[in-house]
């Protein structure tokens, strides 16, 4: 895997299971349940993702199915029997090189497990989860040192041979010294950037 920021493309799952406007309520249910995922993307033509229909877009011919009452769009949902019907639109996407802290953002403020990722022109390029973002923390810890020392330090106004980096289950700690006390603040910044980074501790000294 490539050095930080790592991107969506860097972690995204390639094989998708997608559905047309047209397929029926209980298809969906049944690729839902055999492929084990919360959602699946809806497309058109030769692949751009036009919505999504999840297991939440699903619950509501349960939910209504022994009362009248409740949301009106909630409802109208109970009744769908296809796609088209049943799907949240607009989709809620991310594009393959958006970082993997913005698509977490998304998922966050959006609340939603996963994300098409599409292209310039929103067609389907893979599919990104909960999960695929966590995958950076599964890096060594000699992998995380090893950049921290050449690719992060040796960037920073700081002498590279007065620090020590040492990595134990994710958790950085920085320890030597630095020209000055403002450095500090910074330095873990631009650590605390590398993904797979757990927590970011200094022992440091200023000369």
């Amino acid at each position: 895997m490539p050095e930080s920021p790592y991107t969506v493309s860097d972690v995204m799952t390639h094989t998708v299971i997608a559905v047309g406007r047209g397929a029926p309520f209980k298809e969906i249910v049944e690729l839902i349940d055999q492929w084990k995922v919360s959602a699946l993307p809806v497309l058109e033509g030769e692949g751009r993702v036009i919505g999504v229909v999840s297991e939440a877009d699903l619950l509501p011919k349960e939910e209504f199915r022994d009362t009248d009452e409740g949301d009106l769009a909630e409802r109208a949902k109970a009744g769908g029997l296809i796609a088209d019907e049943l799907m949240s639109t607009p989709a809620v996407t991310v594009h393959a090189n958006a970082s993997l802290a913005e698509a977490a953002r998304i998922m966050a403020r959006r609340h939603v497990k996963r994300l098409p990722v599409v292209d310039d022109v929103g067609m389907l390029q893979g599919v990104v989860g909960r999960g695929d973002l966590l995958k950076v923390f599964l890096r060594g810890d000699e992998e995380i040192a090893e950049e921290i020392r050449h690719a992060v330090l040796s960037r920073l106004p700081v002498t590279t041979d007065s620090l020590t980096v040492t990595v134990a289950d994710g958790v950085v700690t920085l320890s030597g010294s630095l020209p000055e006390r403002t450095l500090a603040p910074v330095v873990a910044r631009a650590v605390r950037a590398v993904e797979g980074v757990v927590d970011v501790q200094l022992d440091l000294t200023h000369r």
